[in-house]
């Protein structure tokens, strides 16, 4: 019976693969600060669950994803604090491996698997470096309260979340700060994620009112499967006053972007100042990006394999600045 490999020891030429990526890498996401930042970053990894046990997929073998790819993708996860993940699937091998190649020092907090007619076998991860970052206490999924006069009634959304967001709240350098990811189910047409953006934006206005008294930062991230600034699913997602980061003003989201189509699918949004009740980012957004990771990991395949091996969307990312106490 053949040996498994093992995914901490990589062969020579991939060792000096990931070396290469990391060197890119340094070129796409400057180093951290030691301790005055925090980077924050989304990332829709495609159908993160299984893997195959190998450091190259052989022939048609699926699914793709083997132990390269995740040094590789470790490589990218490596220079955020805390990384907010959506499709991780119930077959958790993909993560499983990430974390041993993370190492000791990364950790992380998962919801339990979507279900319902709209189901994907989904789940929601925040990736984080416990060096730079802790749990400060609160992790829940966001459920609608299908009531009149409860903030979000029936008359805009008629039932729950199909994949119900996600917020856990973290503590660094003095600052907490409470991340909710989600992933808006894409539907049929484009018509069909209004109900559901615009319901997600009224209950975080709400919540927001009602954690300002903690003084707590709130930042929503995730893939809103978003089409374009100023389209009505723009214009839901930002109708309470969340305000999408500046910094990632007209990037690609996908690999499969169309300078024709726009596309804001993921987002990295928060509440500013003049919103009465809400708590208004203390924290000063210095910078921002997204990792493209074509160029230099697609070698001779399609954008659809590398979709497999990798994923569709890029990670966003934004650094903000920690205040002096």
């Amino acid at each position: 019976m053949p040996v498994e490999p093992d995914v901490l020891a990589p062969p020579q030429g991939v060792a000096a693969r990931v070396a290469r990526w990391e060197e890119a890498l340094n070129a796409l996401v400057p180093a951290r600060a030691e301790r005055s930042n925090i980077r924050i970053a989304t990332w829709n990894l495609r159908v993160f669950g299984g893997l195959t046990k190998a450091w190259t997929t052989p022939g048609e073998a699926s699914p793709k994803r083997n132990f390269t790819d995740v040094h590789l993708i470790a490589a990218v996860i490596r220079r955020f604090d805390v990384v907010a993940v959506q499709e991780v699937r119930g077959d958790l091998r993909a993560l499983r491996h990430l974390m041993k190649v993370l190492g000791e020092d990364w950790a992380f907090i998962l919801t339990d698997v979507t279900e319902g007619e709209d189901k994907n076998p989904e789940r929601l991860a925040f990736l984080f470096d416990t060096r730079r970052v802790k749990p400060s206490g609160l992790a829940c999924e966001l459920v609608v309260p299908l009531t009149e006069g409860a903030g979000v009634g029936r008359g805009e959304l008629d039932r729950q979340f199909a994949r119900t967001p996600y917020a856990v709240s973290f503590f660094s350098q003095g600052q907490t700060f409470t991340l909710v990811t989600l992933h808006v189910v894409f539907g049929k047409k484009a018509a069909d994620r209004v109900p559901e953006l615009r319901a997600i934006a009224t209950w975080l206005a709400g919540w927001a009112e009602r954690e300002f008294g903690w003084d707590h930062n709130l930042i929503a991230l995730g893939d809103f499967n978003i089409d374009r600034a100023g389209d009505p699913l723009f214009e839901a997602f930002t109708s309470t006053g969340l305000v999408p980061a500046p910094q990632l003003e007209g990037l690609p989201r996908t690999i499969f972007h169309d300078d024709g189509e726009g596309h804001f699918y993921d987002q990295i949004a928060w509440f500013t100042q003049g919103q009465e009740s809400r708590p208004v980012l203390t924290l000063e957004a210095e910078a921002g990006g997204h990792v493209d990771f074509v160029p230099e990991l697609r070698g001779t395949g399609t954008l659809k394999d590398l979709s497999f091996h990798v994923s569709d969307h890029y990670p966003l990312w934004v650094e903000f600045a920690i205040p002096a106490n």
